[in-house]
């Protein structure tokens, strides 16, 4: 199993003042916005997120794309990773890993 991609997401208190400095600062405007939960800005191949009010943390952290959530989740419990059971969210499946260090990783799926 391979990902498919990776997004680095911010958390954001206001995302409307969020897209305007990240617009400004990248010099494009977001690809995606869902209200106040959610903006991406697609730049040279990367994707980076900022996290309103639909937030997996409050530190910046990863999002992984992958193919088939359930294997992976399956493969992850399998090496001895803590995930989460896939749940839906407002646009895909998503999985929650928390690594050894206490950090955490948002599995999705479309």
């Amino acid at each position: 199993m391979t990902a498919l991609s990776i997004t680095t997401v911010v958390p954001v208190p206001d995302l409307a003042a969020g897209v305007a400095e990240w617009s400004v600062m990248l010099g494009v405007e977001p690809t995606f916005v869902d209200g106040d939960r959610w903006a991406q800005f697609d730049v040279g191949g990367t994707r980076l997120a900022l996290a309103g009010t639909d937030r997996p943390g409050e530190a910046v952290g990863v999002m992984v794309k992958v193919d088939e959530i359930v294997a992976h989740v399956g493969a992850l419990r399998g090496a001895g990773l803590e995930v989460e059971d896939p749940t839906q969210g407002a646009h895909e499946m998503r999985s929650q890993v928390t690594h050894a260090d206490g950090s955490q990783t948002m599995l999705y799926s479309s």
